[in-house]
């Protein structure tokens, strides 16, 4: 078995595309491609948030992202649990995994989040306005390294469900 992808890039790009901070999930995007392992089932995860991206960023209002309540628990968790049905099917192949896997993950990450009525009710808007993203509190960049030592202390709490490998 592979390794996954890294859970504390993902978690980070699940948060960068709710809170509609495109420019820095495509960072994180890179950074993921970069770290992860070449395997069907990677490639499978990757193409799922790369999807999820397009998605957002484009307000498909078809898309299966522009029809769910960001702030419905009791639904995100019935989707979560039917990603997972299909991650643990064996008739999937990886790569089908993977990219449900990446889904379920989601579904997963987004009831921990604090998702503001303003994101939701504006998703499908091309644009929205400066006072409903957080903007960060340090107006400096951070190197690579600070950064990735930033995400570790800021979503802790998100990644304590996760197994360690």
């Amino acid at each position: 078995m592979t390794k996954p992808v890294p859970k504390i890039y993902s978690t980070r790009f699940f948060q960068l595309i709710t809170t509609r901070q495109f420019a820095e999930a495509e960072r994180i995007l890179e950074r993921i491609k970069q770290k992860m392992h070449v395997s069907d089932r990677n490639r499978g995860y990757f193409q799922a948030l790369y999807g999820m991206l397009l998605t957002m960023k484009n307000s498909d209002r078809y898309a299966f992202l522009a029809t769910i309540d960001l702030t419905d628990v009791k639904q995100l968790k019935n989707y979560r649990k039917e990603f997972l049905g299909h991650v643990e099917r064996r008739l999937h192949d990886e790569y089908d995994r993977g990219y449900f896997e990446a889904w379920s993950d989601y579904m997963k990450i987004l009831p921990k989040m604090e998702v503001h009525q303003s994101t939701v009710n504006n998703r499908n808007s091309a644009k929205l306005t400066e006072e409903t993203v957080e903007q960060p509190k340090d107006e400096t960049k951070p190197t690579e390294d600070k950064r990735e030592e930033n995400m570790t202390k800021n979503h802790q709490s998100l990644l304590r469900d996760y197994p360690q490998t």
